[in-house]
């Protein structure tokens, strides 16, 4: 079964029993899940439940690296050691996990850890820093959108699978990638695919008015028209490819004007300023007037985006980087 698949086939089966408690009879199947999520990952991430008290409380959980669990030889006592992932902060399916991301109790943690993953099984918040070190929501996922919905879907797990498999997953590897040093062009190319499928499946099923002044722009730049069902497809896929490798593409220019030691910021609603192909300046005019991105639910995804080549060490990614292989990365 997926990662997903077994999270809420667990969780289905321990409320079956009849007598779960709301929040902590739920723990296994989460730590279940994000050590399946964290073994993928290099390095490993592994999920340790109910830390010790250092000060701000007891988060419930912990997300530390694999080079944090292995004792060193010969060493007879452990050191107290900050999770490199963050904690994790579980309420029941009832509560509102937002509302929980902008408590005291997290607020604490934070100020301790300084990245906190919120859930109430059915919603993921993660609480990061932003560019002056203050909080911020950097990220979210929605299962269902009440706690009845949440357990009707676990009464379906397949098809709630098919709904939200690869994104969910996909959102936890980069909640327990956020820490991680960001430099090769692999790495890059990795968190912008992925932000970019959830993109397409953001547009992917919806009939959208901003769609057709997109779509209009987009033909004309090309040079065709997307007819049919698989030419809908390739319509959306391509806007979506485009979007992408424009920000992209307005990132390498922008960063040759602000060096790595810079404290300047990317803003990818400056993307159009920066590139230098007209076909794609002017689509990108198209695609990213606010409106059109409001109505495609696009900017909260390219926020994220931003973020992440925002932390990017340049220094060491444009060292092994040629803009003539960018096409081979992205």
């Amino acid at each position: 079964m997926s990662p997903l698949e077994t999270y809420l086939t667990s969780l289905r089966e321990i409320r079956s029993s009849g007598e779960a408690v709301d929040e902590t009879s739920y723990y296994g199947a989460l730590e279940t899940f994000l050590n399946e999520i964290g073994k993928s990952l290099k390095p490993r991430v592994r999920c340790v439940l109910s830390l010790k008290n250092r000060g701000a409380g007891i988060p419930d959980g912990g997300l530390f690296t694999d080079d944090q669990l292995k004792k060193a030889r010969g060493e007879e006592k452990l050191l107290p050691q900050s999770p490199a992932r963050g904690v994790i902060e579980v309420k029941p399916t009832s509560d509102d996990a937002w509302i929980t991301a902008d408590s005291e109790q997290v607020s604490r943690y934070w100020g301790k850890y300084r990245q906190v993953l919120v859930t109430n099984y059915r919603d993921f918040v993660f609480v990061g820093q932003d560019a002056t070190g203050k909080p911020v929501k950097l990220e979210s996922y929605r299962l269902a959108d009440s706690e009845k919905d949440f357990w009707a879907n676990a009464a379906h797990p397949k098809k709630t699978v098919s709904q939200h498999g690869p994104m969910f997953v996909e959102f936890a590897q980069r909640a327990l990638l956020h820490a991680a040093p960001i430099a090769s062009p692999e790495a890059v190319a990795w968190f912008l695919a992925s932000y970019a499928r959830d993109a397409l499946a953001r547009i992917g099923l919806r009939e959208l008015p901003a769609l057709a002044s997109v779509r209009k722009a987009l033909e004309e730049a090309l040079g065709l028209a997307f007819e049919g069902e698989k030419g809908e497809h390739f319509f959306r896929s391509t806007l979506v490819q485009t979007l992408f490798y424009g920000v992209f593409s307005a990132w390498v220019l922008w960063s040759k004007k602000y060096p790595p030691t810079s404290k300047e910021r990317f803003d990818w609603r400056l993307t159009a300023h920066h590139l230098r192909v007209p076909v794609l300046r002017k689509l990108f005019h198209e695609v990213a007037d606010p409106g059109q991105l409001e109505e495609l639910n696009l900017a909260e995804i390219l926020d994220w985006t931003a973020s992440v080549l925002n932390r990017v060490d340049r220094a060491s990614f444009f060292s092994r980087f040629q803009e003539t292989h960018a096409v081979q990365y992205f």
